[in-house]
């Protein structure tokens, strides 16, 4: 009996066409006696189209190639379902597969998406949206959305916009945070809310996370001059430091005392006065190394 796979494909990702990986996919699938099912992702209705064929199809799993937006929505479709992902790093954004220590070699990614043992993972609930990595408030997110207008993609696309929005920040916001049965004020230039380690760049910004301890992290950075974003890029993340406070909790709401842009897994999420957090545990099963 041929166990049936479902492979979602975002083919506009990262900028890549998408062609020779559907085929090394189906190719894997007919060696190894796998049902293939392909959907392309289109940008209209995918989440319920990804329900109605996971229904007829009940496949064993899902094997997603996209970024961490592809992988979310998919995560968010299967919420009610029993079922593993597999990923396919293949977006602009692949915060996770780094965060899960994903190998770069297709093959290798292969038996990982299709046979391996998986984790079972946490996700973030903010303001009622499904945040399954890092999102923040504050610099990063300026980024993201100078970087969703602009028409420079890639690394030089993120490093330029990055130069324009250090050059052009506001003024840093005051926040309120209530967390563990406390309230603390802190002026900060950027809010972390962090359900793993590193951004997709493979900078570590959490070094204490986990994403299946049924907690998630605020890594306050409360200056952010050059020296300290060499630190954190560099890798050598100060946590000692009176510029990073790092608050570990189940559940938060923070407040800001202007509009902040806040972004949720390099997703722009206009700008907000109020976040209500809390985490959801063992939400997605994960194919893992």
């Amino acid at each position: 009996m041929k166990k049936n796979i479902l492979f979602v494909v975002n083919p506009i990702s990262g900028d890549l066409d998408k062609t020779d990986l559907i085929e090394t996919v189906q190719e894997f699938a007919t060696i190894n006696y796998f049902n293939l099912e392909v959907y392309e992702t289109n940008g209209k209705n995918d989440l319920n189209k990804i329900q109605a064929i996971y229904n007829e199809l009940l496949p064993e799993r899902i094997i997603v190639a996209g970024g961490d937006g592809t992988i979310k929505m998919v995560a968010e479709a299967m919420e009610n379902y029993d079922i593993i992902i597999g990923i396919l790093p293949a977006g602009s954004a692949n915060g996770l597969s780094v965060d899960l220590n994903l190998p770069v070699e297709i093959e290798e990614n292969l038996k990982i998406a299709f046979l391996n043992h998986y984790i079972e993972m946490d996700m973030i609930c903010i303001n009622g949206k499904k945040s399954i990595h890092l999102s923040d408030l504050g610099l990063n997110a300026n980024l993201v959305k100078n970087y969703e207008q602009s028409d420079i993609r890639g690394f030089w696309g993120y490093a330029l916009q990055a130069f324009t929005t250090l050059t052009e920040s506001e003024e840093p916001f005051v926040a309120t945070i209530s967390a563990n049965n406390e309230t603390v004020n802190h002026v900060a230039r950027m809010i972390v809310i962090a359900n793993s380690q590193k951004y997709g760049t493979g900078v570590i910004i959490n070094p204490n996370g986990a994403m299946n301890d049924g907690k998630f992290e605020l890594v306050i950075l409360k200056s952010l001059d050059l020296l300290l974003i060499g630190k954190i890029i560099t890798g050598n993340m100060p946590i000692d430091s009176e510029d990073i406070v790092i608050i570990s909790t189940d559940k938060a709401t923070i407040e800001t005392d202007y509009p902040v842009n806040f972004q949720i897994d390099g997703e722009y999420c206009g700008a907000q006065t109020n976040l209500e957090i809390y985490i959801l545990h063992k939400q997605m099963k994960m194919a893992v190394p």
